[in-house]
Parts: structure tokens; C-alpha cells; sequence
């Protein structure tokens, strides 16, 4: 590898944090032929809530800032779907590609779709519903997407019991399920007390050529997000520097802005604007050690296709 190097560029930073930023924004902007461990051109699918009159809430895989606001991205595309499944079992949101603007709709440009006879749409289209009633139902729905349940809870709770009051127990029926359903999927990834601040948990498990690190992200006391990646260790680089850099890698693949990092690890100090934490008891140490479960399963999984790759003489079988 060394025989190849025409050329050494050096860059100053303030910071070996920064230092690690940079690395890994140049590593995958010049997809360099020996730098395995940080290429990847995966595309990550997100959720956009866009920025046009009655917005849309759909998936995709392309991030262009002015189209509207993106969550993401998620590990999986399965994951996804669990969330925009939930959103639209509960609000009744457009999926249409119209421009909904005030003049097409006051002007009778469009007729309802299938949609609205179906019930999974009011029609705004033809003015069925005011888009000042359609955004709060998109601001229920984005504080779901960032993670945060409590607004959309006290919402539907409140209106079954008004439509309870009013003996329209039919209407109250279908707030109480929509209710149920938010308070079923919260209690799939509730996993500590849902006033913790978002936080990240990073943990690290290695063998002798290979470390593997799991990476938990915790919003409003729920994992909305787990990967896992497989390192290769060079001679001499230890547990720290190779979990500092995955914290790096995969913050800035997913966009965390979490500034409280829990680590399975001890670090003497924490990088400039991060707080890398090892707990020792309560909710946080449980997270590190549910952090740590999946690490090791993947590492046993791993390690079991080695294994078998090794009969065939082609050693470890990872990509």
C-alpha cells in the first residue's frame, strides 16, 4: 500500500475530534482504494415532510433541503414503513402529487380521488377541508416523526373523551384505537424515562482482527435507531480510538445531534463538544448493556460465517 502514495497533503484542525470529521468526509468524497472501513455508498431512505400547501409526508432516498423537512434516515426500510404506516393510520393526509395551491383549488381545477371515497383523504382538493385544519394534523404528525408521542397522546385522548360526552361513542371508538395504537408503538421502543433528553450509546466488543460496535439513538426515552458496523483493527490501534471513530462515522451518517454520548468503555477525556459518559447503574447502564447484547450477537453471527467461509479457504468472510 505504502509503494502507491504519490502525494502527502497535510491539514491543520483545532482538534483530534475535528481531525476525525475530516477524515471521514474526505474518505467518502474520494472513495480511496484501501480506506474500507469508512466507504460507504449505501443510500440511507429518509421521510420528507414537504414544503408545499397541504404537505405531503412519503419515503425517499434523494435529500434535496428545499423540497421540506427530512427525518432520517433510517437503518432499515422496514423501520420506516412501521412510521409512515402509523402516521397515516392515524391522520388522514393527502398522497397525491397536486399543487394544492389556493387558486387551482378556488378555481375547481381537481376533483377527489379514490382516496376520499375511501376515507383515507377530506379533500382538500376540491375544498373539503381549510389547510389551517390539515397543518395541525402535520404538526401532530411531525412531533411523532422527531420522536415525541406526547402531543399526539393527549390529542387523541381529549377528543375521545369529547366525543364520549357528547355520546358519540362510534367517533370516540376510532380516537381510542388511534390512541391505543400510538401508546402500542411507544411501548415497542420505550425503553428508559421518556423525560431523558436525546442521548447516543455507542458500544464496542472485539476479537482479535475485527471490532464490532453497536450504535443505539435514544429521543424522548425511545431507540429510534440501532446499527450495527464490523471494524477491521489495524497493529496498534485500541478500543478507544476504534469506538471514536465509529461515534464520528455514524453520528455524521445519521445527523445525531446529541450531546450526551454513553460508552461502554472508559475514556480518559471527552472529545471538544461531546459528553462521553460510562454509567455504572440505572436506566443509562441498561441501555449500554441492551447496546452491548447486539454487538455481541452480531459478532457471534459474524464470526459463525467466518467460520464456515474458512473451509472453503477464504478465511473471514466479511465485506
Amino acid at each position: 500500500m505504502v509503494k502507491e502514495i504519490r502525494k502527502i497533503e497535510i491539514t491543520m484542525v483545532n482538534s483530534e475530534f475535528d481531525a476525525l470529521l475530516l477524515e471521514n468526509n474526505l474518505i467518502k468524497k474520494t472513495q480511496p482504494k484501501y480506506n474500507i472501513l469508512l466507504k460507504d455508498d449505501k443510500t440511507y431512505p429518509y421521510l420528507l415532510l414537504t414544503n408545499e400547501h397541504f404537505p405531503r409526508i412519503y419515503s425517499t432516498r434523494r435529500v434535496i433541503p428545499s423540497m421540506g423537512t427530512y427525518f432520517g434516515p433510517f437503518a432499515s426500510v422496514k423501520s420506516m414503513n412501521n412510521v409512515l404506516e402509523l402516521i397515516h393510520s392515524l391522520f388522514t393526509l393527502r398522497t397525491c402529487r397536486l399543487d394544492l395551491s389556493p387558486e387551482k383549488i378556488s378555481a375547481s381545477k381537481y376533483k377527489v380521488c379514490l382516496e376520499y371515497h375511501l376515507g383515507n383523504c377530506k379533500g382538500p382538493c376540491e375544498g373539503y377541508q381549510i389547510e389551517k385544519d390539515y397543518l395541525a394534523d402535520i404538526e401532530l404528525a411531525k412531533n411523532i416523526l422527531k420522536g415525541n408521542m406526547g402531543l399526539a397522546k393527549s390529542y387523541f385522548k381529549e377528543k375521545m373523551q369529547e366525543s364520549a360526552a357528547s355520546l358519540d361513542f362510534e367517533g370516540a371508538q376510532s380516537f381510542k384505537d388511534k390512541f391505543d395504537s400510538l401508546i402500542n408503538y411507544h411501548a415497542k421502543s420505550l425503553v428508559i424515562n421518556p423525560n431523558t433528553d436525546s442521548l447516543d450509546v455507542f458500544t464496542i466488543v472485539s476479537e482479535e482482527k475485527f471490532a464490532f460496535v453497536n450504535y443505539l439513538r435514544i429521543k424522548n426515552g425511545a431507540i429510534t435507531l440501532s446499527k450495527t458496523v464490523e471494524l477491521k483493527k489495524k497493529l496498534d490501534e485500541s478500543d478507544q480510538e476504534l469506538l471514536l471513530t465509529a461515534i464520528v462515522r455514524l453520528r455524521d451518517q445519521f445527523m445525531s445531534d446529541a450531546k450526551e454520548v454513553l460508552v461502554n468503555i472508559d475514556f480518559v477525556e471527552s472529545p471538544e463538544g461531546l459528553s462521553l459518559i460510562q454509567p455504572k447503574i440505572g436506566d443509562k447502564r441498561k441501555l449500554i448493556e441492551l447496546s452491548l447484547k447486539n454487538a455481541l450477537y452480531y459478532k457471534k453471527e459474524k464470526l459463525s460465517f467466518a467460520d464456515e467461509g474458512k473451509d472453503k479457504k477464504t478465511g473471514y468472510c466479511f465485506n
